[in-house]
């Protein structure tokens, strides 16, 4: 059966503009005929859909990309061990997604379109089985004690956890946590220091409104407790280029950036670093004295805190691009930029403007925009 992007891009461009029947219309039809499958999900499964179509629709619009494809399939298949998947799930999945399309889609629909979905998801299913037998020998999530609890500001914390087998992860790279608060109930979040020999990672939390995850490890979470992990994920880690470095931060967006200048620090080389975080007021630069160290005890280190939305600052204030804009002439550096979608993508806007190549820019966005 040959695989057929183009059939599968059109009929899916008829199912996008009406993305929330479709995702609550394949959930159901899931549940229905798998009523078993419902345990492993969520109870509120609004996150869920939102997931389900956003990674749906990198994989169709990537199905003639195979390059870029097969990595995002290969971690997407690790990741969802932690939710008990194994390879029989993949049929009740892919019968129900198939049903989907078929229905939302029905105006265009023919064996021929039905044939390229099949194509399409088969290849796709089977590189995530293979993905994740092929690491059947490791954990599919890590328990994770917590030995240090830091409330940095009201709703900013600051949390170290012991895993007691290595995780394996790279400088940059995020996790999905689990509370006991909230089982089946995965929310992503930045490692903020490079791997240490003895297991223990920080995470940066906001406590955002209404997000169940956030506001119990800012609020509710305390030493002793024991959080779950899944496997890491995430490309923004470092080249080892040995060219000085750009690190622009948003927030919470710090934590990966974090990592990486550890891992810097302790790689021995001494590129020329500049860090820039931005807050809304000087109050939620929450990590700002351990950076302040961290400056002083390395010559080639640069902070730049950015504050935005406070008068009384007397600091560097303004949005945190437009002041890496002004700021200094980037082209040759290694670039890193993590924080909510719009800094992101504003920031990388004026970078490709003044012609530092995408290549050179490496992305990521803050937990619940990722």
């Amino acid at each position: 059966m040959s695989l057929n992007p183009r059939l599968v891009k059109e009929s899916f461009a008829v199912v996008e503009p009406v993305a929330d029947k479709a995702a609550a219309y394949f959930y159901g039809r899931l549940f229905a005929e798998s009523p078993h499958l419902r345990g492993m999900f969520p109870p509120a499964m609004d996150i869920q859909r939102d997931r389900l179509f956003s990674a749906l629709t990198r994989i169709v619009w990537s199905l003639d990309s195979p390059d870029s494809l097969s990595p995002f399939l290969n971690r997407l298949g690790r990741d969802h061990r932690k939710y008990g998947v194994v390879a029989q799930h993949y049929t009740a999945v892919g019968n129900a997604l198939l049903a989907t399309v078929r229905r939302f889609a029905a105006e265009i629909w023919n064996p021929e379109i039905e044939a390229a979905w099949v194509a399409a998801y088969s290849a796709a299913a089977t590189i995530m089985i293979d993905s994740a037998e092929s690491e059947s020998d490791s954990p599919a999530w890590w328990p994770a004690e917590v030995i240090d609890h830091e409330l940095r500001t009201p709703d900013i914390a600051v949390i170290t956890l012991r895993t007691g087998e290595r995780l394996p992860y790279l400088p940059g790279q995020y996790v999905n946590v689990q509370t006991p608060r909230w089982p089946r109930v995965w929310r992503a979040f930045s490692i903020a220091n490079a791997p240490r020999k003895d297991n223990t990672i920080r995470l940066h939390v906001r406590a955002v409104p209404g997000g169940w995850v956030s506001t119990t490890l800012v609020g509710h979470t305390r030493v002793g407790d024991t959080l779950t992990l899944g496997s890491p994920l995430g490309a923004m880690t470092p080249s080892g280029s040995g060219r000085d470095i750009l690190c622009v931060a948003g927030g919470t967006g710090l934590a990966p950036l974090k990592a990486i200048l550890e891992h810097v620090i302790e790689s021995g080389r001494r590129p020329r670093v500049h860090l820039l975080h931005g807050a809304r007021t000087a109050r939620e630069l929450y990590d700002l004295p351990d950076l302040t160290r961290m400056e002083s005890d390395f010559p080639w280190l640069r902070v730049v805190p950015v504050v935005s939305r406070d008068p009384r600052y007397d600091g560097v204030r303004g949005q945190v691009p437009e002041v890496m804009e002004r700021f200094h002439h980037w082209n040759g550096h290694e670039v890193y930029v993590c924080g909510p979608a719009a800094m992101v993508d504003e920031t990388v806007r004026r970078l490709q403007r003044n012609g530092v190549p995408s290549a050179d820019i490496r992305r990521d966005l803050v937990p619940g925009e990722r």
